[in-house]
C-alpha cells in the first residue's frame, strides 16, 4: 500500500506535507487513482469516524496530486468533502509551488461555485494573494468576504479598521451592490458606528477611500431593483448613513419619484420624505408633485397615502397658484378602496376648492363619482353639482362562469407516448386526469405487450432509487404507500417488487393506520396494490374505474360498456377496481342511472347485477352529521353509512365508518398535499365525506399558519354532491388562512360555489362569525379575503355572508361577549369596511342587529367610522 495513502487513511495531516514535498509531479499523478478509490470507500459512510479522520488529508492530497486547475477546483469544492475539510492554510501551503496563472484559474473557478458549496473564503483569499490576480466578485466570494470582515470577535478590532486594511476595498464594495440578497448583512449590528457595515462604509466614503458619487449612485440604483425586504432595508440604511446633501437629493428627483411610486413601503416612505422636503422648499415643481401623487395615492399603505395628502395641503396652503395642478392629483384618492382615505381627500379638496378655476372644478366633480354614496352626496353640495349627477350605477352581480369538468381523453396509444407521460407525471405528480389516463395506459400496454412497455419505461425510471435496488430490500408498505403516483405499478412492471410482497399488500391492505385520512388512503392504495399484483399475475385488459371526467365522475353507460367488453374477453375484474368504479359512477342523474341499470342487468354477470342494484338503489347518501368544537376548531363528525359497508371489499368499508373529532387523528403521515385531489376523485358525488376527513388539515391554514393545504379548495368546490357543513367550514378556514395563496384559493372556491348555486351564504357567514369568536380566524385576514372576492363583482354575495357574520361579533362588542371576545374586535373595523362597500355597491337595505350600538360609540376609530358608514348605507334615503 502506498505510504501517502496510508497517511491519508490514518488522518496524519502533518506527515502528509512532508511526503508531498518529496514527490515529483509524476509520482503524485501515479498515486491519485488510489486516492479516488479511497474517496469511493468514504462516500459509503461519510459521517463515520473513518470519514471524519480521512477526509481532510484526502482533500489536501487530492489537490496536490492533480495537474488540471479545473480538476483541483472540482476536488476542493466537492460535496462529499464539504463537511470535513482541510484547514485553508494547509491547502494554500500545498498549492503554493504552482504557477500564478494556474492558481488564478483555480481561485476563479472556486469563486464561481454557489455559496452553498461552502468553499472557505480564507482559501480563496489566500490563493488571490499567492497569484496576485484580480479579486473575484462572485456571490460566494463577496458573501465570504463580508463574513470574514464581520467576524471582529476573532481579532478584537472593528469593521472599519479591517476594511481600511483591505487592498481590494473599492472592487469588493462595488461588488456588494451587484450581489443578490446581500443587504440583510449590512444591517448587522443594529447600532451605527465603526463596528457596523453602514457606519464603516459611510466613514470610508467621507475619508475619500470610497468615491462618494459612485456610492450614492449605487445605493439609489440598488433600491430601484427588485429584492427582498431585508435587502432594501440594508441599502436604505447605508443611503441614510451617507447623509445626502440637498444638492445630491435634487439631482436624483426622477429616481425618488420612481421609488415613491413602486418601491417597497420602507423605501417609498424615505423617497416621499425627500420629495416632500424638496416640495416645501420650492425645489419640486407642481407638475412633479402631481406626478408623484399619481403614484403614491394608489398605493395600499394608508400611511403613505395620508402623508401625501398632507403634503399636497401644505404646498397649496403656501402657494394658491398650484391648486389647479394639485387638486386633481389629490382627487385621485377618491377612487381609493379605503373610505377614510376618500374622506381625507374630499376634505382637502373642499378646503382649497375656492382657489381652483372652473375647468378644475368640473374635473373634480366628475372624479367625485368614484366616492362612496355618503361622500358623493356631500361632494355634490360642496362642489356645486346637482344630486342627480351623482347617482351611482345600478349594481350587477358578477360571478365567474360555472367551471365545466374536462372529459378524459383515451389512454396513450403507443408505449413511447405512454413513457413520456409517465416521465411527466413522475416529475410533477400531475392531476387526477393525467394520473388516471396514465394508469389505464400502463394496464392496457402491460396486457398487450409487456416487454415493449418495460423497454420504453427503462430510461424514464432509471433515476428512481428502486430502479437499481435489490428487490429483496424493497417493501411495498414502507415506501410506496406514501407515494400515490404510479411508482408501485412501475416497480411491479420492472420486477423490482416481489410477487409475494404485492400479494401480501392485496391480502392485508394498510391496516393499523389510524389517522383521519386512513379510510380514503386505504381505498386509494387498495386499487393501486391490486393493479400492481394483477400486472404480475393476471393482467387486466383495461381499468373499469377510469373516470369519464376530471372530477372523477364515471358515466354509467361507459361502465356498462366496459363490463360488456370484460365479458366478451373473458377477463376477471379486479375487486378494488370494480369497487372504485361503483363509487365513481354517476347516480345523481336518475334517468341515466335507471337506463344503464337495465343494460347492466342484461349482461348476466355478477358485476352487471351488482351495478344494476347500485344504480337503482337511489342517489348518493350521506350519513347523519353533527358539529363539535375542539381546540378552537369547529369540526364535523359523521355517523355510519351502511351502503358503503355492504358488498364492498374490506379496504373500502372504512369510507362508511364514523368520522370522529377526537379519534383517528394520530400518527398521520399524509404530509403530501398532492394526494388530496385523488381523494376527491375517490368519491366524486360525496365531497362532504372527503371534506370532513380533510377538515382538520384545512383548519391548520388559519389556526396554525400552515401553508398549502387550502390549494385543494377550488377542486372541492368543483366536485359533486351536497355542499354541507364540512365543505362550508373548509372554505371558512381557507378565508382566514395566514398565507395569501391559501386565501386566494379559498376565494376561488367561494366564488365557484356561488356560481354553481351551492353557496349557503347564511351558513358560511355564521360559521365565520363563530370561528372569529373562537379565535380560529383572524378578522384582518378574513377582511382581506372578502375584499378580494368583492372586487370581482360579487358584492351581493359577500354582503349576504357578512350580514350573518357581523351580528355575532357586534353583539359581543356591545355586551362584552363571552370571555375574551371583546378583545377580538381588532380587525372588526376592516370587516365593517368591506361590508359597507358591498352594501353600498349592491344597494342592500335593512337593519343589522347591534350595528346601531357600534355606530353610536364615541370617537373616530376605524370600527366606529365604518359602523356609521354601514348604517348609513343600509338606511334608504328619501331622495333615493
Amino acid at each position: 500500500m502506498n505510504v501517502l495513502t496510508d497517511a491519508v487513511r490514518a488522518g496524519r495531516t502533518s506527515e502528509l506535507t512532508g511526503l508531498l514535498d518529496g514527490m515529483t509531479d509524476a509520482e503524485r499523478r501515479s498515486v491519485f487513482p488510489e486516492l479516488k478509490e479511497l474517496r469511493k470507500e468514504l462516500r459509503a459512510d461519510r459521517w463515520g469516524v473513518q470519514a471524519r479522520r480521512a477526509y481532510p488529508p484526502l482533500q489536501m492530497a487530492g489537490a496536490a496530486c492533480q495537474s488540471s486547475a479545473a480538476a483541483v477546483a472540482n476536488w476542493l469544492a466537492a460535496a462529499d468533502m464539504r463537511w470535513w475539510q482541510a484547514p485553508p492554510a494547509v491547502l494554500i501551503d500545498v498549492l503554493a509551488d504552482r504557477e500564478t496563472d494556474w492558481l488564478a484559474d483555480v481561485v476563479h473557478r472556486l469563486a464561481q461555485r454557489p455559496p452553498s458549496a461552502r468553499v472557505p473564503y480564507e482559501l480563496m483569499a489566500g490563493l488571490v494573494r499567492l497569484s496576485a490576480c484580480q479579486v473575484p466578485t462572485t456571490q460566494a466570494y463577496v458573501e465570504g468576504w463580508m463574513r470574514h470582515i464581520g467576524s471582529i470577535w476573532q481579532r478584537g478590532d472593528t469593521v472599519l479598521t479591517r476594511l481600511r486594511k483591505d487592498p481590494h476595498l473599492p472592487q469588493l464594495v462595488a461588488a456588494l451592490f451587484e450581489t443578490d440578497d446581500i443587504g440583510g448583512a449590512l444591517q448587522w449590528p443594529a447600532e451605527e458606528g465603526p463596528n457596523s457595515w453602514t457606519g464603516a462604509l459611510a466613514q470610508l466614503t467621507a475619508e475619500g477611500a470610497l468615491e462618494r458619487g459612485a456610492m450614492v449612485h449605487a445605493c439609489v440604483s440598488r433600491l430601484l431593483r427588485d429584492g427582498t425586504g431585508a435587502d432594501h432595508r440594508g441599502f436604505l440604511r447605508l443611503l441614510k448613513a451617507l447623509d445626502l446633501t440637498r444638492e445630491e437629493e435634487r439631482e436624483r428627483t426622477a429616481e425618488w419619484l420612481a421609488l415613491a411610486a413602486d418601491a417597497p413601503s420602507v423605501v417609498a416612505s424615505h423617497a416621499q420624505s425627500v420629495l416632500g422636503g424638496l416640495a416645501l422648499d420650492g425645489e419640486l415643481s407642481a407638475r412633479q408633485l402631481a406626478e408623484m401623487s399619481g403614484g403614491v395615492l394608489f398605493r395600499t399603505e394608508k400611511k403613505l397615502v395620508r402623508a401625501q395628502l398632507v403634503l399636497l395641503g401644505k404646498v397649496m396652503a403656501r402657494d394658491a397658484a398650484t391648486a389647479d395642478e394639485l387638486l386633481p392629483a389629490a382627487a385621485q384618492a377618491f377612487g381609493h378602496e379605503d373610505s377614510d382615505v376618500q374622506e381625507r381627500a374630499l376634505k382637502l379638496v373642499e378646503r382649497h376648492i375656492k382657489k381652483a378655476g372652473p375647468e378644475t372644478r368640473s374635473e373634480l366633480a366628475e372624479t367625485a363619482r368614484q366616492l362612496i354614496p355618503a361622500l358623493r352626496t356631500r361632494a355634490a353640495a360642496s362642489l356645486g353639482m346637482a344630486p342627480a349627477d351623482m347617482e351611482p350605477v345600478v349594481h350587477e352581480e358578477v360571478l365567474p362562469p360555472v367551471p365545466e369538468p374536462v372529459r378524459l381523453g383515451p389512454a396513450p396509444e403507443s408505449v413511447a407516448e405512454l413513457a413520456e407521460e409517465v416521465g411527466a407525471l413522475l416529475a410533477s405528480r400531475g392531476d387526477v386526469a393525467s394520473f388516471e389516463r396514465t394508469l389505464d395506459g400502463l394496464v392496457r400496454h402491460a396486457h398487450d405487450d409487456r416487454d415493449a412497455l418495460v423497454e420504453a419505461l427503462g430510461p424514464v425510471v432509471a433515476r428512481l432509487w428502486w430502479a437499481t435496488a435489490d428487490a429483496e430490500h424493497i417493501r411495498e408498505n414502507t415506501y410506496f404507500n406514501n407515494y400515490p403516483h404510479l411508482q408501485l405499478v412501475l416497480a411491479a412492471l420492472l420486477g423490482k417488487v416481489r410477487t409475494q410482497t404485492l400479494h401480501a399488500a392485496v391480502q392485508h391492505g394498510t391496516t393499523g393506520q389510524t389517522c383521519v385520512h386512513s379510510a380514503l388512503d386505504r381505498a386509494f392504495q387498495a386499487r393501486i396494490s391490486e393493479v400492481a399484483f394483477r400486472i404480475r399475475t393476471d393482467p387486466l385488459p383495461f381499468l373499469l374505474s377510469t373516470p369519464s371526467w376530471s372530477t372523477g365522475l364515471l358515466e354509467p353507460d361507459e361502465l356498462v360498456d366496459r363490463l360488456a367488453s370484460y365479458r366478451r374477453l373473458g377477463a376477471r375484474p379486479s375487486d378494488a377496481d370494480f369497487a372504485q368504479a361503483l363509487l365513481r359512477v354517476r347516480r345523481g342523474n336518475r334517468t341515466a342511472a335507471t337506463s344503464a341499470a337495465g343494460r347492466a342487468a342484461a349482461l348476466g354477470t355478477t358485476e352487471g347485477t351488482r351495478l344494476a342494484h347500485w344504480l337503482t338503489s337511489g342517489g348518493p347518501q350521506l350519513p347523519a352529521d353533527r358539529r363539535r368544537t375542539a381546540h378552537a376548531r369547529i369540526l364535523v363528525e359523521f355517523g355510519e353509512l351502511g351502503e358503503l359497508q355492504d358488498d364492498f371489499p374490506r379496504e373500502f368499508r372504512p369510507l362508511g365508518q364514523p368520522v370522529s373529532v377526537y379519534r383517528d387523528r394520530w400518527h398521520c403521515y399524509h404530509w403530501d398535499d398532492s394526494i388530496r385531489p385523488h381523494w376527491l376523485a375517490l368519491l366524486p358525488e360525496r365531497r362532504e365525506l372527503v371534506a370532513a376527513r380533510m377538515l382538520r388539515d384545512l383548519s391548520t391554514v388559519a389556526v396554525d399558519d400552515i401553508r398549502g393545504p387550502a390549494a385543494v379548495l377550488p377542486l372541492l368546490a368543483e366536485s359533486g354532491g351536497e355542499a354541507g357543513d364540512a365543505v362550508h367550514l373548509c372554505v371558512a378556514y381557507g378565508l382566514g388562512a395566514r398565507h395569501e395563496e391559501d386565501r386566494l384559493a379559498a376565494v376561488d372556491a367561494l366564488l365557484v360555489l356561488a356560481a354553481r348555486g351551492q353557496l349557503d351564504a347564511a351558513l358560511l357567514g355564521t360559521d365565520l362569525g363563530k370561528l372569529v369568536r373562537e379565535g380560529a380566524v383572524k378578522p384582518l385576514r378574513l377582511a382581506d379575503s372578502l375584499r378580494t372576492a368583492a372586487t370581482t363583482g360579487a358584492n351581493a354575495t359577500i354582503w349576504g355572508m357578512l350580514c350573518h357574520t357581523l351580528p355575532l361579533l357586534l353583539g359581543d362588542l356591545a355586551t362584552g361577549g363571552p370571555d375574551g371576545h371583546a378583545a377580538k374586535s381588532r380587525g372588526l373595523g376592516e370587516l365593517l369596511a368591506v361590508a359597507a362597500e358591498c352594501a353600498e355597491r349592491s344597494g342592500a337595505r335593512g337593519e343589522l342587529p347591534h350595528l346601531a350600538a357600534a355606530a353610536s360609540r364615541s370617537g373616530s376609530s376605524r370600527l366606529v367610522t365604518q359602523a356609521r358608514r354601514l348604517q348609513g348605507a343600509l338606511v334608504e334615503e328619501a331622495a333615493a
